[in-house]
């Protein structure tokens, strides 16, 4: 049996070999060391082709006409820069979670569109690492949207409600 110091000097001999295997048989011992190991799968040798790369293409001027929707579009956008941001107010998602209108799946939902709310009122539930998150309106006004759906994953930051100032 070979003792720890002379397995170490095989080693240190084969490593500074250009030997890649050694097979060793003493007194019914046996002993295999490899310098590189056999990969578990066969290596496919991919060959590669130089392409050549398509000339540029030169840029058609695109001619654009205005139509119905894109006047609607513009028609949107200033409806909504018009409309006086202060005094609006939107709650939005202060983690990322799932939303729920109502306290339980059987209950009226806290708040809905038109309801009145103060800074203490609950307007919805954000579900988070299952712990039951409420949120409060933290103004006081009139819910005119609610924006997000039942069930529904929210992030953070996620306009949930508007409310109007009162």
């Amino acid at each position: 049996m070979l003792k720890v110091q002379e397995l170490k000097e095989l080693i240190k001999a084969l490593d500074q070999s250009d030997v890649d295997e050694l097979k060793f048989e003493q007194d019914g011992t046996k002993l295999i060391l490899k310098k590189h190991p056999e990969p578990t799968q066969p290596v496919e040798k991919v060959a590669y082709q130089e392409v050549a790369a398509p000339a540029p293409v030169a840029a058609q001027p695109v001619q654009v006409e205005t139509s119905a929707v894109a006047a609607v579009a513009k028609e949107e956008t200033k409806e909504i820069e018009s409309t006086p941001s202060a005094n609006v107010h939107t709650i939005t998602s202060p983690m990322v979670g799932t939303f729920y209108s109502a306290p339980s799946p059987d209950a009226a939902a806290y708040v809905k569109q038109g309801d009145k709310v103060t800074e203490e009122s609950v307007v919805c539930i954000v579900e988070a690492m299952k712990l039951m998150n409420e949120i409060e309106a933290e103004v006081k006004g009139k819910i005119t949207e609610v924006l997000a759906e039942n069930g529904e994953l929210v992030e953070y930051g996620q306009p949930l409600f508007v409310v109007e100032l009162v």
